[in-house]
């Protein structure tokens, strides 16, 4: 349990500390650009997946973890330590990046560009697909397992590139809530925390659906 918990920590840490940190660094340096922040986030998750997969599943995502929880494949305690552990992981990476650069772009929050409800809507349908990917490649019996991260990482990439600029693509509760608690732009937190953890589960429960025999 021990092990699962920190690689979910090292890896949740990771994902918002490369990802968000894209955003800031694009905002001091022009130097990334939107397509460089979406494959950050992208690369990282796949880098990542690999690296913990076999550890400790490589959820870094409250909402997946909730995702797996409804469709049997983790326990409730254990699922509650995973998401307590994530949330610290990305305050304490946003905590980092502050020190480092100080509070600029709001340390990367996602942030509606038009209406919230726009911004749900997008990110309910992203996290939706996101979890479907992730159970189609890494749990259903007949996945390649071992191009799951390829697959997960390409997915996250994706989304960020064609959403990323009207929602922020996030995806993840924890990515949201480092940046958001960090930096004190928390006005539109609950968009990012209900409509990715709404998605995943609308995923799983379809996805139990689709393989009841």
């Amino acid at each position: 349990m021990n092990k699962k918990l920190i690689s979910e920590f090292l890896g949740t840490y990771f994902l918002v500390f490369a990802g968000t940190g894209a955003v800031i660094i694009d905002t001091i340096t022009k130097s990334l650009t939107h397509v460089g922040v979406a494959l950050t986030f992208g690369l990282v998750v796949m880098a990542l997946i690999f690296t913990f997969g076999h550890l400790s599943g490589a959820h870094f995502n409250p909402a997946v973890t909730i995702g797996f929880l409804i469709h049997g494949d983790i326990k409730k305690r254990e699922a509650l330590y995973y998401i307590i552990i994530q949330i610290m992981a990305g305050i304490a990476a946003s905590a980092t990046l502050l020190s480092l650069f100080g509070n600029v772009a709001s340390l990367g929050t996602t942030l509606p560009r038009g209406s919230w409800g726009q911004s749900f809507i997008l990110e309910f349908i992203l996290t939706f697909f996101l979890m479907m990917v992730i159970f189609g490649s890494a749990v259903h019996g007949k996945a390649v397992k071992s191009f799951a991260g390829i697959a997960i990482g390409a997915t996250v990439g994706l989304e960020a590139m064609f959403a990323g600029p009207i929602c922020g693509a996030s995806m993840n509760p924890a990515r949201s809530i480092g940046p958001a608690i960090v930096s004190g732009a928390t006005q539109h937190l609950w968009v990012y925390i209900v409509a990715t953890i709404l998605g995943a589960s609308c995923a799983a429960l379809i996805y139990k659906i689709l393989h009841e025999k």
